[in-house]
């Protein structure tokens, strides 16, 4: 058996080298050429698996060691029996970290108060739930809106976007890239926003128009941007709008990557019947990682907002990446995985 492997993947050398042939290429070599023979492919977000790449190939998998598929033709796929498995929820923790870090960070710079804020969630998967508990074991009004759950499981729960958009001192987006969403921050939705609402987006950066996002930016409070349009090749104007820019890295915690590996070695495993990796999980190399529980009952915004800094000093990744825009895969690659900190 030959697997084919993005070379930026953590924790995955060695480990399936003992039952098949492993060849690791940058995720954007990936090629016709190099998967031509191989049976399965384990990838991140930088390599495009459509008609273009896959066809007349042998590979019958590929494994995402991300959430994300939109750069998948799973459509094409599925009709060409190639299995797609990704990496659901396997970040939520390190987003939930960066969206409270991030607000915390931006608030004390610019004496927001919190304590009579509402947070809106545009999206409530596995990274909105995190947010969303994480919002109220901080006190913080919750506002949520997920059209598919709201469908499935009843509105009681849910708002609608344009109550969501009028009440909400915060707006932040954990929306999958699909046709149903992109573009889904434009003109009309920023119009809606009250005048000094933070903007943050850590989801996908097509799910925002960049141009409407720039002509709002007056009006809005506070504009914390993970992910971009046109990855690596990033707006540099929209940078320099923002309060704090990051270059993707929003769930690139330390557990994070771990349960990335984890996932898509373990889909690759069940696809193949390699027994032994079944259960397979990276070891934890230093217990410095090891997630850390945070007690914020009785704590000051200053206080939470030190104590956070402390766990994820996030204008440290701000600085790098305003400094080095132009080593946006770089910064990606080459980034020292956080622990995960969870709030008590």
């Amino acid at each position: 058996m030959k697997i084919v492997a993005d070379t930026n993947i953590p924790f995955l050398k060695g480990v399936l080298e003992p039952y098949a042939e492993v060849k690791y290429l940058d995720g954007r070599a990936i090629d016709r050429a190099s998967i031509s023979d191989a049976d399965c492919i384990i990838i991140r977000t930088r390599t495009r698996c459509n008609a273009d790449l896959l066809a007349g190939s042998k590979v019958q998998m590929i494994a995402c060691a991300t959430i994300g598929t939109d750069h998948i033709d799973t459509q094409w796929c599925a009709a060409n029996g190639i299995e797609v498995q990704n990496a659901e929820g396997c970040n939520a923790g390190g987003v939930a970290d960066y969206v409270f870090s991030a607000l915390y960070g931006l608030a004390s710079r610019r004496a927001i108060r919190l304590d009579e804020a509402t947070i809106g969630i545009i999206g409530v998967g596995n990274v909105g739930k995190r947010v969303e508990s994480m919002a109220r074991r901080l006190g913080i009004r919750v506002l949520l809106n997920d059209p598919p759950r709201a469908r499935k499981e009843g509105p009681d729960a849910f708002v609608s976007l344009d109550q969501l958009l009028a009440e909400s001192t915060i707006v932040t987006l954990h929306v999958p890239l699909d046709e149903t969403t992109r573009d889904m921050a434009g003109r009309e939705f920023f119009e809606k926003l009250r005048p000094g609402t933070i903007f943050i987006n850590a989801s996908r950066g097509e799910v925002v128009d960049e141009a409407a996002l720039m002509h709002a930016r007056p009006k809005l409070g506070g504009l914390v941007l993970d992910t971009w349009c046109n990855e690596p090749n990033v707006n540099p104007h929209l940078i320099e709008l923002c309060d704090i820019a990051t270059p993707h890295i929003a769930g690139y915690s330390y557990q994070g990557k771990q349960n990335g590996t984890a996932m898509a070695v373990q889909a690759v495993a069940r696809h193949f019947g390699i027994r032994p990796l079944m259960d397979f999980r990276p070891a934890m190399e230093d217990e410095t990682f090891r997630p850390v529980a945070i007690d914020m009952r009785g704590k000051s915004q200053g206080e939470i907002a030190a104590i956070l800094q402390y766990n994820y000093p996030i204008f440290t990744d701000d600085f790098l990446f305003r400094s080095n825009p132009g080593c946006f895969e770089q910064l990606r690659s080459e980034y020292n995985y956080r622990r995960e900190f969870y709030i008590d």
